[in-house]
């Protein structure tokens, strides 16, 4: 399972980046249940997720199609901003685009930039805070939880 989601990861990044080529919006998808999704569609400013406080922008792709069994999202996490530390009820992966940031978990903290993947798996306790004068950019992918 976490290999197919790193896999789909990795595919929608580079897809992402393809399709912001074409600044015109068009969606190449009609007549498909595919869908293109880009950035200022769909961006949402919100607080840090898990009390983590400060100002956020959330950008919740795919969050109307309601038959995929994964959540894909970018995140930015503005500076006094975090994901609260938390328990994770599920496996979930951070890529992280830019910027540099302080991960904790289990209660250990370490340093992470661009260039880095994270596994979180169910039961480990975890959070999230940028550093530095840079936002802190990720992609975020996990299994959509049965509402």
């Amino acid at each position: 399972m976490i290999r197919t989601v790193l896999a789909v990861l990795f595919m929608c990044v580079v897809f992402a980046s393809l399709a912001s080529a074409d600044p015109s919006g068009a969606d190449a998808s009609r007549g498909s249940r595919s869908l293109i999704e880009r950035d200022a569609a769909v961006a949402v400013h919100q607080p840090g997720p898990h009390e983590g406080g400060g100002d956020t922008t959330a950008y919740p792709f795919f969050a109307q199609a309601t038959d995929l069994g994964m959540v894909f999202r970018k995140r930015v996490l503005h500076r006094g901003s975090a994901l609260g530390y938390h328990v994770q009820e599920f496996d979930e992966v951070f890529y992280i685009i830019s910027g540099t940031g302080e991960y904790t978990l289990n209660g250990k903290s370490q340093p992470v930039s661009g260039g880095t993947a994270i596994l979180t798996r169910a039961g480990d306790s975890h959070g999230l805070r940028p550093t530095g004068n840079q936002d802190l950019v990720m992609i975020i992918a996990y299994p959509k939880r049965a509402k």
